[in-house]
């Protein structure tokens, strides 16, 4: 091996990795670490969820990737949840409404669009289909539990956003489906931006994947 590690001198200096201010605007992807519980009642299956016995609560431990920009490949951990037996489940509503801003900014789709095309933008077939999605995120500040601040995401930013368009860049438009079986499909990922829109698709139905 090159590196000698009984001399550190030629060792990189560290990288700071102070927190990120409280609403910088940034592309990231999601991905799920597997906590192993199912609830195939509630179609929580594939092992995604995980369960903390001790207060009962369900949710997502998630993993956020930027990809681009002055914090490109800093990670973020969040959980989103999805039930909790206080208050009324209202973290699991908090985790519902996060996960339907996720989906309108990795879709494209704007928040007050209650079209049949939206609403089949904003259906999944089971928690895979977020594992790796990308979207563009407001980043927040809270504590750990040293009380030490850590950067958390917990808002997606939607299309009707100023910057919203340059952030996340092209995505797929939605298209209006043709039977039931025009719901997404696992491991969504927006189109690719192309160079030039004018340009003829190489998708000749002209669909997002999730719509084919």
């Amino acid at each position: 091996m090159s590196n000698n590690w009984n001399d550190f001198n030629n060792a990189e200096e560290q990288t700071s990795f102070d927190v990120i201010p409280k609403g910088t605007l940034v592309k990231v992807r999601m991905t799920i670490k597997p906590g192993g519980y199912d609830d195939a009642n509630n179609s929580w299956t594939g092992g995604y969820a995980t369960h903390k016995p001790d207060s009962g609560a369900v949710y997502l431990s998630c993993e956020f990737v930027i990809l681009a920009g002055e914090f490109a490949k800093r990670k973020i951990w969040s959980n989103i949840g999805l039930y909790s037996q206080k208050n009324n489940n209202n973290w699991g509503n908090m985790g519902r409404s996060f996960i339907r801003g996720i989906l309108n900014s990795a879709r494209g789709i704007m928040p007050k669009d209650e079209s049949p095309n939206a609403q089949t933008a904003r259906r999944i077939n089971g928690l895979a289909d977020l594992d790796g999605i990308e979207f563009v995120a407001s980043v927040g500040v809270g504590k750990d539990q040293n009380e030490e601040k850590k950067n958390e995401i917990r808002l997606a930013i939607t299309p009707d956003h100023k910057e919203y368009a340059n952030i996340m860049g092209a995505v797929a438009t939605v298209a209006a489906p043709t039977t039931a079986a025009a719901l997404p499909t696992s491991n969504y990922q927006p189109s690719a931006p192309t160079a030039n829109p004018a340009e003829p698709s190489s998708n000749p139905t002209g669909k997002p994947s999730w719509a084919q």
